[in-house]
């Protein structure tokens, strides 16, 4: 087969989705596949090393998310006479030639449709002719693939769950490794770290209310590792009217090679969102020996097991309590991160490209 994956996000977006689509090409390449790979990028693609030699690589013009997407793209696709196409990115062309299999990473747009833009809102409201027309759909954990069956009627016999994994580089480093990397990023010695999108399903707000006593009491600040998404006003907003400004420290798009040491400088990661379809931070953070806390919602507790604190995402007080706990009971933080490095040991990206494959191979063949 010729199999195409669509990567032109990852040249506008560093969240997820990007990042699931890197890590997932980098591991199909290291299987040993006969069949034609082909990535398709967008036309502002960097060469910058982050992908496979072994893949074949084509330039589109059509940018990701565009309005006439759906008009553009599949006469783009024509040329390059594909078998199977995987659209990472929710939404394949409704008018093709080829097989089709989508990931769906979450439904939150649909759980919580008032934290969407109206730019997103029309993307994403294409997402139920998206399954229905997809010979193949991902679901990235059991709790998607519910929303799925239960929130679209999506046909149970097309979505199988594959679940992300993590990479090798997330693992526990020589504390003077660390310790001589904290201080070249300028990390300070003590901190709680956030990794994600600064969008309204994250919840950071409540992060803040809860983050804003044990500051008060333990002098520890706050490092929000990602880059700002959309509806991120209210973050600012809190942040003013608990006069935080200098306890937290927006840190910006972290590269994943980089991001390695936040997690082994960080006391603790937590993320408290109200809706999560993977949540891969979390697994990341406990396979460098960071113990976590998690909301209670969504994918979360499915991921993390019993290797994290959960927390309902809307009690400020039961979070603040959380992170107070696991800055003062080191018994607690030991246990946690002892189950958190076996969790994160049953999930890898050689797994999940495994996997895809197989559904790659029964989308060919009209879902058998």
């Amino acid at each position: 087969m010729r199999i195409a994956i669509d990567a032109r996000l990852v040249s506008y977006a560093q969240g997820g989705i990007s990042q699931y689509t890197v890590r997932l090409v980098n591991a199909l390449a290291t299987l040993g596949i006969r069949d034609e790979m082909l990535l398709l990028e967008s036309r502002r693609a960097s060469d910058d090393g982050k992908w496979p030699p072994s893949f074949r690589r084509a330039r589109l013009a059509t940018p990701p998310h565009h309005p006439l997407e759906q008009l553009a793209l599949p006469l783009e696709l024509l040329r390059f006479r594909v078998d199977l196409l995987h659209s990472p990115d929710f939404i394949p062309p409704f008018h093709r030639r080829c097989r089709s299999v989508v990931t769906i990473h979450d439904l939150a747009f649909l759980r919580f449709p008032h934290l969407l833009t109206p730019q997103s809102a029309r993307y994403y409201g294409q997402v139920a002719k998206a399954v229905e027309s997809a010979d193949q759909v991902i679901a990235v954990s059991h709790a998607t693939r519910n929303d799925l069956l239960e929130l679209l009627s999506a046909d149970p016999k097309k979505v199988a769950v594959v679940h992300s994994g993590v990479s090798p580089e997330c693992r526990p480093l020589d504390p003077a490794e660390v310790e001589l990397r904290r201080r070249e990023i300028g990390l300070p010695e003590r901190f709680i770290l956030f990794v994600g999108t600064l969008e309204p399903r994250k919840n950071i707000p409540g992060l803040l209310r809860a983050f804003a006593p044990v500051w008060k009491e333990h002098r520890i600040p706050l490092v929000l590792a990602g880059q700002k998404g959309w509806l991120y006003e209210e973050i600012f907003k809190v942040l003013s009217e608990l006069d935080l400004g200098g306890r937290v420290i927006f840190a910006g798009h972290i590269p994943p090679a980089q991001l390695v040491y936040y997690y082994n400088c960080a006391d603790l990661l937590v993320l408290p969102s109200l809706y999560e379809g993977f949540g891969l931070p979390v697994l990341e953070a406990m396979a460098c020996g960071t113990p976590v806390i998690v909301s209670n919602s969504s994918s979360l507790p499915e991921i993390a097991g019993e290797a994290a604190l959960a927390v309902s995402p809307e009690d400020v007080d039961g979070l603040a309590a959380a992170m107070d706990r696991l800055l003062t009971d080191e018994a607690l933080r030991q246990h946690l991160i002892h189950l958190g490095l076996q969790r994160a040991a049953l999930f890898s990206w050689e797994r999940t490209a495994r996997e895809t494959l197989e559904i790659y191979r029964r989308a060919a063949q009209g879902g058998r």
